[in-house]
């Protein structure tokens, strides 16, 4: 980066730009965009064409849709076959997803092995659908967490060989919450390594329902994202199994992402009571303006927030385990069978049914896609609340194509220069897949200052961060273009975005004054996933250059 780009050849000039798009370019051991701001992606990639009858154009990229948290007859306790998850999610409209059944003893003895075949026949098979495979770690020392690598020849011994020496299911009992902490950061290492030997292109890591037992702390969250921020870029910010809130006699009548826990001695005694429950459907860490993830946000680290299934037994369906099967000796239960009974009481809907997870890729690939969460290009929506999103920040005034900041990067500019965000929404206008089509009501701007690395590593909320501008929504239809004016740059800052359909709403943990209309607690047997629809974006900062 220290060469001007007039001065590189132009094939050169041509592989910066990708890997600055890709958020590559020196990302290895950056844990910061304030140390270095390619971490996040700049703009700058052609406008890329997507699959037919997949992906959305927006700003230079095609916005591919897709759910990293999906469950199968590998799993101990899920029933489905891979091309049944994998079918469905098509049909309700992904592009991509990630097979990521538990890690166990029967999974990395057998499972990472036996599941291997049924994800090449689906890529086959469903050749409009990426299909990765992945699988959901014990965290050592805390809770779950995707993991995921991009399709090649060692994907099966990269994943086997990681389960094996680095699940918490097979971490000493004698060991200490440090040496298990420990573990887990080698773990994430062992991926960046495979990478770096070119056994595999790519991997990454999302943690999984991050508040739902109160054990992933803010030292963890950090810590993973330290030890290699090419790895560990994220975490869950709405869980999956939300129909787990639907209300009886219809369906359970339980929380929304099974968060109905309180907290144990395993539990980070700091956490308030309120992070054992969902927010308008989404994680505590994420929900609270000011939070942890804001915590995050404001020391510069690129992390980043998806939604996803987390389907193991889905809401209405007529299946269950075939008879005879023997999981223990197996590693697998026989294929579903038909029963004729509809089942009210499953918590989890198929992949892409109500939360997808949309991603700003170069184009329709494995690895555009990989690249594109590794860079932040994400907008997350439950139940189709809108149909597209492009959000830029630029320098006030300057509305070329090439010259705007997506999501996920950083813009530079010199101290005083004016910047405004422009917004353009295409708002729904087809049912989603509960039978109407969902209205926008409203749009917040969050901004927060950048104050760099916090001394107390376990601290989760940020003073600085406050919704500073809300957009109320009066059409229905169409597409509606927002400006809003950020002013002159005094000192760095991030903004990211927050909507809602308007039917439920509360001022903030954090007060009036930081967030006037966040989203409401949810109560067990009272939270109907449909009638409380929200997006988010991932940030998008301004530093002084």
């Amino acid at each position: 980066m220290s060469i001007p780009d007039n001065e590189l050849s132009p094939s050169d000039a041509t592989r910066r730009r990708f890997l600055l798009g890709a958020g590559l370019l020196g990302a290895g051991a950056a844990a910061s965009v304030l140390a270095n701001p390619s971490v996040a992606a700049a703009s700058g990639l052609p406008h890329a064409h997507g699959p037919s009858g997949g992906g959305t154009a927006k700003g230079g990229f095609i916005f591919l849709a897709g759910d990293h948290h999906i469950h199968t007859q590998y799993s101990s306790d899920a029933q489905y076959r891979v091309l049944d998850q994998a079918q469905k999610g098509q049909a309700y409209g992904l592009d991509w997803l990630v097979i990521t059944d538990h890690g166990s003893a029967a999974h990395a003895k057998i499972g990472v092995e036996k599941v291997n075949p049924d994800i090449v026949k689906t890529r086959e098979e469903l050749k409009g659908l990426l299909t990765f495979q992945g699988l959901e770690w014990n965290i050592p020392a805390a809770e779950h967490a995707t993991v995921f690598v991009t399709p090649s020849k060692n994907e099966v011994e990269v994943l086997k060989q990681f389960e094996n020496a680095y699940d918490g299911t097979f971490a000493p009992a004698t060991n200490t919450a440090a040496q298990n902490e420990a573990l887990a950061i080698a773990g994430i290492k062992f991926l960046g390594e495979q990478v770096k030997k070119r056994k595999i292109d790519g991997a990454l890591f999302f943690a999984n329902h991050p508040s739902r037992r109160g054990i992933d702390s803010p030292h963890e969250i950090r810590g993973w994202r330290d030890a290699d921020p090419t790895v560990a870029v994220g975490f869950e910010g709405a869980p999956g199994h939300q129909a787990a809130g639907i209300p009886a006699p219809n369906g359970r009548g339980g929380a929304r992402g099974y968060y109905d826990n309180n907290p144990s001695a395993a539990s980070f005694p700091l956490y308030p009571l309120e992070t054992y429950r969902t927010w308008g459907g989404f994680d505590w860490m994420t929900s609270t303006v000011g939070g942890l993830w804001d915590s995050l946000l404001a020391e510069g680290k690129a992390w980043w927030i998806t939604v996803n299934s987390d389907s193991h037994v889905n809401y209405l369906d007529q299946t269950d385990r075939g008879p005879g099967s023997d999981f223990n000796a197996d590693g697998k239960y026989n294929d579903p069978v038909y029963t004729g009974t509809v089942n009210t009481q499953a918590g989890d809907f198929w992949p892409g049914f109500y939360g997808r997870t949309n991603v700003g890729a170069s184009s329709f690939s494995y690895k555009a896609v990989v690249d594109g969460l590794r860079a932040g290009r994400v907008w997350v929506d439950h139940g189709r609340l809108i149909k597209g999103l492009d959000a830029q920040v630029r320098v006030a005034g300057d509305r070329r194509s090439h010259t705007g900041t997506p999501l996920g990067g950083v813009l530079r500019v010199k101290r005083g220069t004016s910047t405004e965000l422009t917004l353009e929404i295409d708002l729904q206008d087809v049912p989603n897949w509960a039978g109407f089509i969902p209205v926008l009501k409203r749009v917040d701007v969050i901004a927060g200052t950048v104050t760099g690395p916090v001394a107390d590593r376990d601290a989760f909320t940020t003073p600085n961060t406050k919704v500073v501008k809300s957009f109320e929504i009066s059409k229905t239809s169409g597409k509606v273009s927002l400006t809003y004016r950020l002013g002159r740059l005094d000192k760095p800052f991030y903004l990211r975005l927050r909507g809602t359909d308007g039917n439920r709403t509360q001022p903030g943990l954090l007060g009036a004054a930081v967030d006037p209309y966040g989203p409401q607690l949810d109560v067990a047997g009272a939270a109907d996933p449909w009638g409380d629809l929200w997006f988010y974006t991932n940030p998008i900062w301004v530093l002084p250059r």
